[in-house]
């Protein structure tokens, strides 16, 4: 019989990853991390000058943390307690932005964290992925959870009856970042989403269609 999904992100929803990243800009790089929205253009800053970190510095900054220093990531609260609760009922897996050469590190990552789920290293939006995770599973439902809204959008696009719940859950950003306009719902928390995916789960049904798809 089909199982529900329940795809998560991970960085901001099952660890916390701007925190323990800026910390180590500023210890090992002298560089300022301080992000006002969902992008990376500008919150980079360099603590003797002020100056900006041009663009084609970011991304390698980027990945020698996720290369080297993933360790200095933790959990966010409630998420394993969470994930462990659903996976009585449902199929889990990660959906994270490292792409193929950091997949590994980060499934070991999230293995420590008490979340022992497959990982999928993405790289860009995750509609596509997702919808190819749904044809693998054929699940009952599907249940798709992340920190960024332009995810929320590609995963309306290609699997609109998914249902997509907004989470940011460091709080150093959360107020930060405007609303997915096309999640169904916005819980920056374990504790409150837990019992929103449990009423999801119990309910059996995909999600509506919403107006705002349409626009």
């Amino acid at each position: 019989m089909a199982r529900p999904l329940l795809i998560c992100d991970c960085d901001e929803v099952l660890m916390h990853m701007v925190v323990p990243f800026g910390a180590w800009l500023a210890a090992d790089h002298g560089i300022r991390f301080a992000l006002e929205n969902t992008s990376f253009a500008g919150a980079l800053t360099r603590i003797d000058s002020g100056d900006v970190v041009p663009p084609v510095e970011v991304w390698p900054l980027l990945d020698g943390f996720f290369a080297r220093e993933m360790h200095r990531q933790y959990a966010v609260a409630g998420a394993a307690a969470a994930l462990a609760d659903f996976s009585r009922q449902a199929d889990i897996v990660i959906l994270t932005n490292v792409g193929d050469a950091h997949q590994p590190a980060r499934r070991q990552q999230i293995i420590a964290a008490g979340m022992d789920y497959p990982v999928v290293g993405n790289r860009g939006p995750k509609g596509p992925p997702l919808a190819d995770l749904v044809a693998q599973y054929a699940p009952s439902l599907t249940i798709f959870v992340d920190d960024l809204p332009q995810h929320h959008a590609s995963v309306a696009e290609h699997v609109p009856d998914a249902w997509r719940l907004h989470m940011v859950a460091e709080p150093q950003i959360a107020d930060k970042i405007p609303t997915a306009r096309h999640a169904h719902a916005r819980i920056d928390g374990w504790a409150e989403a837990h019992v929103w995916i449990n009423d999801i789960l119990a309910g059996a049904a995909p999600a509506p269609a919403m107006q705002k798809e349409a626009e």
